[in-house]
């Protein structure tokens, strides 16, 4: 016999709504009490019926009602807010209400009946207004969702086929690209991915159903590609991360994918992503070419290391490496932000939850390239027009589990320490060696420092464009008559197995072989137009890193290896890749397919390959396998899985039958 729910400890009987208490009162968020609501419904004993209407009542009164109001119809975040400040609330509160009804109307009232769907038709209009960029991807998910789901509930078809328009809007923009403009995020791709299970449980409309299945199987080799086996936790970079997920506070994300695979979220057969590699390998995908916006990740059994081409936002993790630390309770993690002012945690408001942010947040403009377990990584300040400091900072956690700090061919046992220009630093912690080597610095001061400092319970690496007296930079504002370029930070930055090299300096020897360029083209008074470029190439066995970045407008100029300039990857892995070809190549598997956007996986151990076409027009596919040809006469969207000779289609415009022929 089914039980009331029970109550969780932050329920408050006064307000019907979950409480949040913090250093600035008490606060009740509306979307935990849509959730709340959903959840009570969904136990459906009589007392939890009862309890709905009154946390429904309490929820709903958070909808703003004021017909001249720009936001009519979206939600406030908190109960005690007067106006709609954060304007995702009203896509977080739908996302609940409108599956609830699907699944439970009838356990309301019908005068609740009537006020829930009448909020949410409220809200949908909102949305409509609003039309969220596609670039904005956990919040474009949350719009086809609702108003997909909404507009069947609703049985408004205007609205419903906004919402399979705005999927195939989403699926064509993200196909210019590769991967989502949210790239690689442990917070929103959760979003995401929970959104498009509620469109495959719950639409209707198939064609929308079978796009979200083939967006749900592209992502789910994406993630799972991206967890790290030695530590469990989701290699980087980031485009957007809060800071427990960033410093592995929150349980490993191996956790979270192994509960979407049990629940159906992800494939069945993204599992044996999990189980993969059994040697070091790279992933490389673009979120956004057109800002030249592309994601690389290393992944070995020790460490992996994520690098961004360029910064996501101020929430991006830009450059992070995770390792095996064997004894400690969380991995080794490295991260990197650029900081004005010596800001550190909690030293600003995170703008919906009204408590001191945990986040640390991205100050500066970033390019970078990896190879590897090589990268170089450039930063100059977003704005430094007037500051006290402008630093680049290399933050290691967890300080009392890191064993050695040399500067050169010295030991470092107390900190502060300086480093000399030229200087490489090497951190041993866990299972990796870490070498970091300052570039070319700009000092906009008098010996801006560079060194190592213990920051609370972490041990920092900066790297100081400026510290000094708070003052005005003239000659850093472009529009003004002084500017002759941005300022230049960065770092040559390689990671290696400790069990690798005897010590640290063999492993920074090793590097000292290698050949290292940094060149900067000479100052001028910016005209409008000229360039000063900023190059740097590392070079050693065969291998080379190079990047370009114009200084005058800090814009990336090019990125190279020894194979040539790097192109705009949409997909590129040792088993999964993607492309616009017209021919997707992974192993002894060949995808032939119109030129539109189609990835392939290929596992021949476990004897699975999944081919994803993301064309809205059917076209001729061959799937060319080392036993057989599968040639199939038009498909439109749709995925194709040959596991264990069992063959499976799931497509938009499906024509004809499958012809299997034996090679």
């Amino acid at each position: 016999m089914t039980t009331a729910l029970k109550l969780p400890d932050t329920f408050n009987p006064e307000t019907y709504l979950i409480s949040k208490r913090t250093e600035n009162g008490l606060f009740h968020e509306s979307r935990a009490g849509a959730s709340f609501a959903e959840q009570l419904l969904s136990n459906g004993t009589p007392e939890d019926i009862d309890l709905a209407h009154q946390v429904l009542d309490a929820t709903l009164n958070c909808q703003e009602l004021h017909q001249d109001d720009p936001h009519y119809g979206n939600f406030m975040w908190m109960a005690e807010d007067d106006v709609v400040d954060d304007l995702n609330a009203v896509q977080f509160i739908l996302e609940r209400l409108i599956p609830m009804m699907i699944r439970h109307r009838n356990l309301l009232s019908d005068a609740m009946q009537n006020r829930v769907l009448t909020a949410i038709r409220l809200g949908l209009d909102e949305i409509r207004r609003l039309d969220v960029s596609v670039a904005y991807s956990n919040i474009t998910a949350l719009d086809i969702v609702n108003t997909c789901l909404g507009g069947e509930l609703l049985d408004d078809t205007e609205i419903a086929n906004r919402g399979y328009q705005k999927l195939i809007d989403w699926m064509a923009f993200t196909d210019q690209h590769g991967t989502f403009r949210e790239a690689n995020s442990p917070t929103y791709t959760r979003v995401i991915i929970n959104a498009l299970k509620r469109i495959i449980d719950l639409v209707e409309h198939n064609p929308t159903r079978i796009r979200a299945e083939t967006l749900v199987a592209r992502l789910g080799i994406s993630v799972a590609l991206h967890i790290h086996r030695g530590t469990g936790r989701w290699a980087g970079p980031h485009s957007r991360a809060y800071h427990p997920t960033v410093v592995a506070e929150t349980d490993p994300e191996i956790e979270l994918i192994q509960e979407w695979l049990a629940e159906g979220h992800l494939p069945s057969w993204v599992a044996d992503l999990l189980e993969y590699p059994q040697e070091p390998f790279e992933i490389t995908e673009t979120a956004d070419s057109s800002v030249q916006g592309a994601i690389t990740s290393y992944l070995s059994d020790s460490f992996c290391l994520g690098l961004s081409s360029r910064e996501y936002g101020d929430q991006s993790n830009a450059l992070i490496v995770h390792y095996v630390r064997e004894g400690a309770e969380r991995p080794g993690i490295m991260y990197t932000r650029y900081l004005m002012n010596d800001k550190w945690l909690g030293d600003f408001y995170h703008a919906t939850d009204r408590t001191k942010s945990r986040n640390l947040i991205e100050e500066g403009k970033f390019y970078g390239i990896q190879q590897g377990a090589r990268a170089i990584a450039l930063y100059t300040p977003q704005n430094m027009r007037h500051c006290a400091s402008a630093k680049a900072a290399f933050i290691f956690t967890q300080r009392e589990y890191i064993d050695e700090i040399w500067i050169g061919e010295q030991r470092i046992n107390s900190l502060p320490a300086s480093i000399s220009e030229g200087q490489t630093v090497v951190i041993g912690s866990g299972d990796v060696y870490i070498a970091i080597r300052p570039l070319t610095r700009t000092d906009k001061g008098r010996n801006a420092p560079i060194r190592l400092v213990e920051k609370e319970d972490d041990l920092v690496l900066e790297i100081y464009n400026y510290l000094g007296s708070e003052k005005r930079f003239w000659e850093l504002q472009p529009e003004w008559s002084f500017f002759q370029g941005h300022p230049q930070c960065g770092v040559y930055i390689e990671i290696a197995n400790r069990q690798d090299y005897p010590d640290s300096k063999a492993f920074v020897d090793t590097i000292s072989q290698g050949s290292l360029t940094d060149s900067t083209e000479a100052p001028f008074t910016y005209d409008g137009k000229s360039k000063r470029l900023w190059t740097i190439e590392y070079e050693r066995d065969g291998q080379t890193i190079g990047i370009e970045v114009d200084l005058m407008r800090w814009e990336l100029q090019r990125r190279w290896t020894q194979a040539g300039n790097l192109p705009w990857y949409m997909l590129e892995s040792p088993i999964a890749k993607q492309n616009r070809s017209g021919e997707v190549r992974v192993g002894d598997a060949t995808l032939t397919c119109g030129k539109e956007s189609a990835w392939l996986y290929a596992n021949p151990d476990t004897k699975r390959w999944v081919a994803g076409y993301h064309g809205q027009e059917a076209t001729p596919i061959k799937l060319s396998l080392p036993e057989v040809d599968i040639e199939i006469e038009k498909m439109g969207t749709g995925t194709i899985l040959w596991d264990k000779g069992e063959l499976s289609i799931n497509a938009i415009g499906l024509e004809g039958e499958p012809r299997i022929t034996p090679r």
